[in-house]
């Protein structure tokens, strides 16, 4: 056999070994798509399961509870909607890479290439693959069934206690309240926090501060001294008499000095938000901006936020009433989370009120 039909059988081979490879991540790919459609349905049924067993619950008390029941459904569905869009964004995700590879198979044969550039191809696509199987785990997506199981059993038990129970879903919440304190050490220059560090002010002046590596330089943020990874936490803002603020939750990696957009809460994959400004609210995670129109002229004196570690679920809702808001599915966080909160400048004299951290478990009767 001459050097060159032995050059070609050789390239051939590599070419069919691409090709193996190549279907093997797909095959891979594919079956990681099945799973989360799985899960979608798993976790659709466990949900929809929960819901028809508080619904019978709810048929006996329901000209008393008709505000309640509507709550609670909507809490569980803003839950549900939220970790099915994002099962739906990482089975997309898988869907395209499968698109590329395919590409990347009918292109086999077509063209010449080095078995250099053939070797970086290949790296190049296992670092995508490996990602996005990484990324698409659907162990790393949960309902929080214990959180259900325990409202189911409070519904249960409503009955015996209903004219004295406020709505099921702020009742759970406040078992989880946390006790957050603002970290003075993180406010930007011109916040001033109470020695208690349960109020955040806006002032025209710049403090006379210690510069520290923690301290927010571009954006009216502060963040509380302790944070947590793990279980289910609940904290209240009172933030009556206010016409522009921000809270949420972020990673402590959050950015505090460099360009002021990098900092704003919501701006990144490591913070979620809502936004409050001249009677609009916003949802904001990763860059990504969620209106809320239905909720547009309406005014809360508090803002709970619910986090559900094993869930990861990010849940706003107005306080007052508890009125669901908007719900983040984060599947696994990444890191452990901070409260944080941005009572924002002056917006023309209408904000000069304080933020003031409540004590969730002690919270106003519901309206």
């Amino acid at each position: 056999m001459s050097s060159r039909e032995g050059g070609k059988a050789t390239q051939q081979e590599m070419l069919q070994k691409h090709r193996q490879h190549l279907q093997r991540q797909r095959d891979g790919l594919g079956h990681r798509m099945k799973k989360l459609a799985a899960k979608q349905v798993e976790i659709t049924k466990k949900t929809n399961a929960i819901k028809e067993k508080i619904q019978k619950r709810y048929e006996d008390m329901k000209r008393v509870l008709d505000q309640d029941l509507m709550i609670t459904l909507t809490q569980m569905d803003i839950e549900l909607e939220a970790t099915e869009k994002t099962v739906e964004d990482r089975m997309e995700h898988c869907y395209h890479l499968t698109q590329e590879l395919d590409q990347q198979l009918s292109d086999i044969g077509a063209q010449v290439t080095t078995q250099e550039n053939e070797i970086q191809q290949i790296a190049e696509t296992d670092k995508k693959v490996s990602e996005t199987m990484k990324l698409s785990d659907p162990d790393g997506i949960h309902m929080d069934e214990f959180r259900n199981e325990q409202l189911l059993s409070l519904t249960v038990n409503l009955l015996l206690f209903i004219r004295s129970q406020v709505p099921v879903t702020k009742k759970l919440f406040q078992t989880y309240a946390a006790d957050v304190v603002l970290d003075a050490e993180t406010a930007h220059p011109k916040l001033i926090i109470s020695p208690e560090g349960d109020s955040a002010t806006y002032t025209d002046t710049w403090q006379d501060v210690p510069e520290t590596t923690s301290r927010f330089e571009t954006t009216l943020n502060v963040l509380s001294r302790r944070g947590f990874s793990e279980g289910r936490q609940y904290w209240e803002v009172d933030v009556s008499g206010k016409t522009y603020w921000e809270l949420g939750l972020t990673y402590p990696s959050i950015p505090r000095k460099g360009r002021v957009e990098d900092s704003w809460l919501g701006r990144g994959e490591g913070s979620w938000c809502v936004e409050y400004f001249n009677g609009d609210y916003t949802a904001w995670h990763g860059g990504v901006q969620h209106e809320l129109p239905l909720l547009a002229g309406k005014q809360f004196d508090r803002i709970g936020v619910y986090c559900s570690f094993p869930a990861g679920l990010v849940c706003f809702l107005g306080a007052d009433t508890a009125t669901p808001l908007h719900c983040f599915c984060a599947g696994t966080f990444a890191d452990s989370l901070l409260q944080a909160v941005c009572p924002g400048h002056d917006n023309e004299g209408t904000n000069w009120k304080s933020l003031k951290v409540c004590d969730a478990s002690r919270s106003a009767p519901v309206l």
